[in-house]
């Protein structure tokens, strides 16, 4: 697979708690060490959502791909934008490789936009990989004032929120700062799923940041009936499946383009998958090549493609590189994230 240099519930929790119990030394074996083991793949967001859907589908087909075909179950952990689930894994998370997390990739941005919540050290995770980039884009219904991207800054948009910390919150709240949009975002929605019924219900208007994988597999009905229009899409280059939607102007100034580097540096993550820190080189090589393997399964494949789930994968390498760009971003810029997105 090759990689691209790319710029609530209390049972859940119960289970989560011992799936997340540490594990002691393991002994040196002579049968594959996942045989008869069970895989946990964590998701930190709701059932039903874009990541949720693609953790299910990977569910189905990895085990086959990991010597010793260990049975894979999903786990759905959400709360804080993924922030609960990843100060979990790693605080407590098995470090035999016994448990993978897949978290929002806005989460990788909250060292420096959200530190107060972070509880975990991002150059520590281990990266399998991604399935594909995840292209952010901004959604009107038919009803919106907004019609256009040039009315973004002028007309604006109210648009449904879930965290801080979230690309739904912090990539509006931040283009309200670097590009001087108008931006009106109303927090406080559980998921995804909860934005569009808050957009049916006229509530809002849009969404101000939603992956285009997510709109694709929730919401083709209501592009094909005109109820929903795509305004723009973030990023440096168009997605191949928008090519008639515009992207936000780059501005000349460097602070500004590292600021916007930042914002959407989560699309370059896509869909990650993840392991706690402390994970034997042995076995992370096992999962990255069974999730190699995973994503050019013909049967995974064509699951995907029923689910509309895209598939342009990168490596766990490629991941753990962008993570140390991430890291290396000037304070001063990531002080003035913060300051806009307070």
């Amino acid at each position: 697979m090759g990689g691209r240099r790319r710029p609530g519930a209390r049972r859940a929790i119960c289970f989560v708690c011992a799936a997340l119990s540490a594990g002691g030394a393991v002994a040196q074996e002579t049968a594959p060490f996942f045989a008869g083991k069970t895989i946990t793949i964590a998701v930190g967001s709701p059932p039903g959502g874009g990541y949720d859907i693609a953790a299910r589908a990977v569910a189905h087909h990895f085990g086959k791909h990991v010597p010793g075909r260990p049975t894979v179950i999903v786990q759905n952990v959400p709360g804080a934008s993924s922030l609960a689930l990843t100060n979990q894994l790693y605080a407590a998370g098995r470090r035999d490789g016994t448990i993978i997390g897949v978290v929002i990739n806005g989460m990788v941005t909250a060292p420096l936009l959200a530190p107060a919540e972070v509880r975990f050290n991002l150059a520590d995770f281990i990266w399998i990989g991604n399935l594909s980039r995840d292209v952010q884009v901004v959604t009107a219904s038919a009803a919106a004032p907004a019609k256009t991207i040039d009315d973004l800054f002028t007309t604006g948009l109210m648009v449904g929120g879930q965290t801080p910390g979230n690309s739904t919150v912090d990539i509006p709240l931040g283009m309200n700062g670097v590009l001087r949009t108008k931006f009106t975002v109303v927090r406080g929605y559980e998921s995804s799923g909860a934005v569009d019924l808050a957009i049916e219900r006229g509530e809002v208007h849009g969404n101000g940041a939603v992956g285009w994988v997510s709109v694709k597999s929730r919401n083709q009905q209501w592009l094909r009936e005109g109820k929903l229009r795509v305004l723009a899409q973030y990023g440096w280059k168009k997605h191949a499946d928008l090519p008639d939607v515009p992207l936000f102007p780059v501005p000349d100034a460097a602070d500004d383009r590292q600021a916007l580097r930042v914002l959407w540096a989560g699309q370059d993550f896509g869909r990650p998958f993840l392991l706690p820190p402390g994970v034997p080189a042995d076995r992370v090589a096992i999962l990255r090549d069974a999730f190699e393997k995973t994503v050019g399964d013909p049967d995974f494949r064509a699951e995907a493609a029923k689910l509309a789930v895209d598939i342009d994968p990168d490596s766990g390498e490629t991941l753990q590189q962008l993570a140390r760009d991430i890291l290396a971003t000037s304070p001063a810029v990531a002080a003035r994230l913060r300051e806009m997105l307070k």
